[in-house]
């Protein structure tokens, strides 16, 4: 079994003992936990020195979260070979009180509708080799505008004036690339930046991935001025144009946009693959094209899916800022976003993001927190799981700890030590108990 106290031993500069030992009794606890993960569920596994008052006072506390991310990250995670993307994306958790910081309606893909809760924005990092994902930050979402940027104009609404058609005299053309971001748009700004000034280069950083609620200018311009390239994708109704070439090309014109893009006639001269896999043909297209509403050019791959039984066609268009970047990769990448959503599933199921209770700031921000960092730390944990028990999953983890546990508590009151045979059985049966996987003969006590 590792030893978790020195896994976070990269920790301490940035909090003090005491803090430390209370994170490393909340970790073993939620690492063998059944049942919630709560404040109280976690005290009553932790034992000595892990009362309920001890959990209020920890997640009372200010803890650099971001720092200790990045540590973490840095000493168990990270791989020199690998290459990574970031990817952003919102959670939502569903509360049904009134006085958490924080909660407002909010709307949930998975209910399809507003609910009652809290929003938290995640940056996490990819590797594109390991095809995993790595929270590395975590901002909790206010609805209002003002508690994010107080500077932001108050939109008032106007009566409407009626003018004639045509563009009204003396209008002059607007540049696209000044655009006024968003509080969302700040906010992942922000933490962007706050993320470089603690990798400090250490890791290349050349693309942001994010779904296709930031497929649109000022998302692409948020991502430029933090010098990012952007992968995203478009509505599928979007208005693409082929820019215009003069049919005498020594002559300029001053033209811009060409003919419009027919999605059910696409040009053959954009095609670069097709596939066919079980009745289905999926054409894949890539060119540069231009939209009336984006600053700048764009690299546009657009996949076509077509049923050779039917012949019901839909497709998907995805786009990056960067116009000398492969088809592959753009599909590759953005795919590699969905890593993200199984944060999000481990943070809920397993380390309590949906069971929390706390209500102040400080407390809300730790418990999120909180469960990311487990995400990251069963990652590394599974790495050297999986050694002897392949295909091994956080059910399996957390039974094993919880085995050991019980193990452990039965030899304090046992008069003798057992035979180290008997020993092994005795730990092989109990840390088999609610495992999907059977446990493997090569795993011995420690």
């Amino acid at each position: 079994m590792p030893d978790i106290l020195s896994l976070l031993q990269c920790l301490l500069p940035q909090i003090n003992a005491t803090t430390m030992r209370h994170l490393n009794q909340i970790i073993i606890a939620m690492l063998g936990m059944s049942g919630r993960v709560t404040m109280l569920g976690i005290a009553r596994w932790t034992g000595d020195g892990g009362s309920y008052r001890t959990m209020g006072r920890f997640f009372s506390t200010v803890i650099p979260w971001a720092t200790l991310f990045w540590l973490f990250f840095r000493k168990h995670l990270w791989r020199n070979q690998d290459v990574y993307l970031l990817a952003g994306d919102e959670v939502v958790v569903t509360k049904a009180g009134k006085q958490t910081y924080g909660v407002d309606r909010f709307f949930c893909s998975l209910a399809s509708k507003p609910i009652n809760g809290l929003s938290f924005f995640v940056l996490s990092l990819i590797s594109v080799e390991r095809k995993q994902s790595f929270p590395i930050g975590i901002e909790q979402v206010i609805k209002s505008d003002t508690q994010i940027n107080p500077t932001l104009p108050i939109n008032k609404v106007k009566p409407k004036q009626k003018r004639g058609r045509g563009r009204p005299k003396g209008s002059k053309n607007k540049n696209k690339t000044e655009v006024i971001l968003t509080s969302e748009l700040l906010l992942i700004q922000k933490m962007i930046n706050s993320l470089f000034e603690l990798i400090a280069h250490f890791i290349p950083l050349t693309y942001l991935i994010l779904d296709g609620h930031f497929g649109n200018n000022n998302a692409l311009q948020m991502a430029r001025q933090v010098n990012l390239h952007i992968i995203s994708k478009l509505r599928h109704d979007s208005a693409l144009y082929i820019p215009y070439e003069h049919p005498d090309s020594s002559k300029h014109s001053r033209r811009k946009y060409g003919d419009k893009l027919d999605y059910r006639n696409l040009p053959d001269k954009y095609l670069c693959k097709i596939t066919i896999d079980k009745n289905i043909q999926t054409d894949v297209y890539q060119a540069t094209l231009l939209h009336k509403e984006f600053a700048q050019a764009l690299n546009v791959v657009i996949l076509v899916k077509i049923n050779l039984d039917t012949h019901a066609r839909s497709h998907v268009i995805l786009f990056s800022s960067d116009l000398d970047l492969k088809a592959d990769k753009i599909i590759d990448y953005y795919k590699l976003r969905f890593q993200i959503e199984f944060n999000f599933r481990d943070a809920k199921q397993f380390w309590g993001l949906e069971d929390f209770m706390n209500l102040s700031q400080t407390a809300v921000t730790n418990a999120a927190n909180l469960a990311f960092f487990m995400v990251n730390l069963s990652h590394h944990l599974l790495a050297d799981f999986r050694q002897h028990n392949p295909n091994s999953g956080i059910i399996d983890l957390k039974a094993y700890y919880r085995g050991f546990r019980y193990v452990r508590e039965m030899l304090k009151i046992l008069p003798q030590k057992p035979e180290p045979i008997l020993l092994a059985q005795i730990f092989a049966k109990l840390t088999s108990l609610g495992r999907i996987h059977p446990l493997s003969t090569g795993v011995e006590p420690s």
